[in-house]
């Protein structure tokens, strides 16, 4: 079987759920240029993946050979997802691929995605159709040289036969394709918006009238991927455009969690207009002896308080309690501590509510609050938490009279983020670093080595709180945004606040 998916136009978000589901069922993906690294991410394990891009004067593979490549491995029993930029069947070759499955009898199906032609200009603030501005509108390619002989482009009829003119990659060809517009009656005057890299942080709208368009690209330097829109409805876009206005649009933000972990963080930072580049430093893996943590969780009758202090923590210790053949009951009247909100939902998707969630999301925060329960002294606390935790506030509770035993419930190990990352960090092309922990800066420092003293002094870096701000700063990395409230959304309000008053980091 052989799945045509549309993959859209580079955005992850706005990808069908159809699209994700054929992806993550596919034995074999085949996929175009521009097609969003992440979406890989979903295959198994065992897909075999195989780039076959087509990008201005380079194709890796000839179509007819693409064509073969889906028959041949649907003949072996394989499912292929055969992953396309846009919509398969407007531009993108799809109806080619089909007829050639279809001839030799390859059962296929098409799995529509958003195509750029629409998601572009709705990006840009920009409606193809308005009910009193345009009614029609026509999809044309702006790949075929105007100047040839035998056209399948009617430009007598589609240069003034519909309302709004959207031309797909026709950069190259600008100028020669504004030429047949005005020599067969569209009037010069008429505006043009130019949509380069739509839908993603890096967008840019470059617009003109007609008669001008094509120098002003020049001017610009516009390159390929653009979405070309030729029509009054562009005339819109002075009030209607809403994606570049995100406070995080045109930054590239670095999230150094681990990749088990990096959903959230780079949700919110697609959702500000940002472009979140992970870079996991740490990696969350198994203890290599439970010993200690089941000989605790066989006593905890013997405590009266358990202390977590991130999801990770509440994910590893209530996977050991449930492989010991017990569940929350275990728990009996021990009360609970949660550090912030994160842990707090990891622990109520586990049906248990904590006694005590600080209000400052930090150690300090836990160490203020026991500070104010009188009865702590003698009192047992458990601290189920990461091999590589400090030692702040075990110290801190014994101080005031308790009796901690600090139990690792996972391991926290350094991860190798790819190169091409790193590379970006050196060139200048990330504009804020994020960390989340102060195992995530130790990492990044041990990662990047000397080439720390190679990063840009306008990259900005920015810590979830006071403990991941001290360890940043031992590692020798300054620290120039902290966040007043210690969680992801926090961390993400402080930065906005920060490139809306810096004019230098603007």
């Amino acid at each position: 079987m052989v799945f045509l998916v549309g993959a859209g136009p580079g955005n992850f978000s706005l990808i069908t759920s159809k699209a994700l589901e054929c992806i993550k069922r596919a034995d074999l993906i085949v996929y175009d240029h521009l097609i969003s690294p992440r979406l890989l991410q979903y295959s198994k394990a065992e897909a075999e993946k195989i780039y076959v891009g087509k990008s201005a004067g380079e194709h890796t593979l000839p179509q007819g050979e693409i064509n073969r490549l889906l028959a041949d491995a649907a003949a072996k029993g394989k499912t292929v997802c055969r992953l396309k930029g846009g919509d398969p069947f407007i531009f993108g070759r799809g109806g080619e691929e089909a007829e050639y499955l279809s001839q030799r009898g390859i059962p296929f199906e098409v799995v529509p995605g958003v195509t750029s032609a629409i998601s572009a200009p709705a990006y840009a603030g920009i409606p193809l159709t308005h009910r009193k501005v345009a009614s029609s509108v026509a999809f044309i390619t702006g790949n075929e040289d105007p100047d040839k002989p035998s056209s399948s482009i009617a430009w007598g009829k589609i240069s003034t036969g519909a309302d709004t003119l959207v031309f797909l990659m026709g950069v190259a060809n600008l100028s020669k394709i504004a030429a047949k517009l005005i020599e067969h009656g569209r009037n010069p005057r008429t505006p043009v918006a130019i949509i380069e890299w739509g839908t993603l942080p890096c967008q840019r709208c470059v617009e003109g009238p007609l008669e001008e368009i094509a120098a002003i690209a020049r001017k610009e330097k516009v390159h390929p991927p653009a979405v070309i829109v030729v029509g009054e409805v562009v005339g819109l876009r002075s009030h209607l455009a809403w994606f570049e206005k995100k406070p995080l649009f045109g930054k590239r933000i670095l999230v150094t969690r681990a990749a088990s972990q990096a959903e959230t963080t780079v949700r919110m930072i697609e959702e500000l207009g940002g472009e979140a580049i992970e870079f996991p430093t740490i990696k969350v893996e198994p203890l290599e002896d439970y010993s200690e943590v089941d000989s605790e969780i066989a006593n905890l009758a013997g405590y009266d308080w358990l202390i977590l202090t991130s999801a990770n923590g509440v994910e590893a210790f209530f996977s050991r309690v449930a492989r010991l053949g017990k569940d929350a009951r275990c728990l009996g009247g021990i009360r609970i501590c949660s550090i912030g909100p994160q842990t707090t939902k990891a622990l109520r998707e586990r049906h248990l509510i904590p006694d005590l969630q600080p209000k400052r999301f930090s150690s300090e925060g836990i160490i203020e609050e026991f500070r104010q329960i009188d009865e702590l002294s003698g009192k047992k606390i458990l601290l189920a938490r990461s091999d590589l935790a400090d030692e702040t506030l075990p110290a801190a509770l014994a101080e005031l009279g308790a009796k901690v035993k600090n139990v690792p419930v996972y391991r926290t190990v350094r991860s190798e983020p790819a190169a091409s990352v790193i590379r970006m960090l050196l060139d200048g092309e990330i504009d804020a670093v994020t960390f989340t922990s102060a195992s995530t800066s130790r990492n990044f420092t041990a990662i990047l080595g000397d080439d720390l003293k190679k990063i840009p002094p306008k990259t900005l870096f920015a810590s979830i709180g006071p403990m991941t701000t001290d360890a940043a700063r031992e590692s020798r990395l300054k620290v120039d945004i902290e966040a007043a409230e210690h969680t992801i959304p926090g961390l993400m309000s402080a930065l906005v606040s920060h490139l809306h008053e810096s004019p230098t980091s603007k």
